[in-house]
């Protein structure tokens, strides 16, 4: 497994922009999924984008055109990258790593300790 470190949350105002990052133990090369999902207090943790091991992504409907997940192997890292920033995007937002095995079965599944975002109208 890999143990993962977000950062880069923070407080910013309505229409700003923050970045992510998302810093994993090892090498996250072979992980086949990299995601970000977010927490808003009372509601269920949902995704907001993921990034698989050949680039493609997905985004939530609410965050396209918006923000932008990316990954650089060779640092271990994955990036989101949020723009146009509004009250709504308030959450924790969390890193999770899904690594199946070569039979696609389930490998294992980590997540990071979170990051607040806080948009201020």
């Amino acid at each position: 497994q890999v143990q993962l470190v977000e950062s880069g949350g923070g407080l910013v105002q309505a229409g700003g922009s923050l970045r992510l990052s998302c810093a994993a133990s090892g090498s996250i090369a072979s992980i086949n999924a990299m995601g970000w999902y977010r927490q808003a207090p009372g509601k269920q943790r949902i995704l907001v984008a993921a990034i698989s091991s050949g680039g493609n992504t997905d985004y939530a409907d609410s965050v396209k055109d918006r923000f932008t997940i990316s990954r650089d192997n060779a640092k271990n890292t994955v990036y989101l990258q949020m723009n146009s920033l509004k009250p709504e995007d308030t959450a924790v937002y969390y890193c999770r790593a899904e690594k199946l095995t070569t039979m696609l079965t389930l490998d294992f599944v980590s997540w990071g300790q979170g990051t607040q975002v806080t948009v201020s109208s």
